[in-house]
């Protein structure tokens, strides 16, 4: 049950990891400047990063609640 729920856990974290390159992907830049494509790029892509960090930060999170559930039922 616990290895089920990893697995499951890291299918999630995965095709999250997949869903945020395709809206990284489709993201336009509709300035002009390029200065301000340059900005643009570099928040879209630290936006990027701290959603991941997020999302590991969420699983992470998951899994100890899962071994202090199962230590606390032993």
């Amino acid at each position: 049950m616990l290895c089920e729920s990893l697995l499951f856990l890291m299918h999630c974290m995965v095709c999250l990891r997949q869903r945020i390159k395709k809206l990284a992907t489709k993201m336009v830049i509709t300035s002009g400047n390029e200065e301000d494509k340059g900005n643009q790029e570099k928040e879209s892509k630290e936006e990027s990063i701290l959603a991941m960090l997020g999302i590991i930060g969420t699983i992470l999170n998951l899994v100890v609640i899962i071994f202090v559930y199962i230590y606390t039922t032993l």
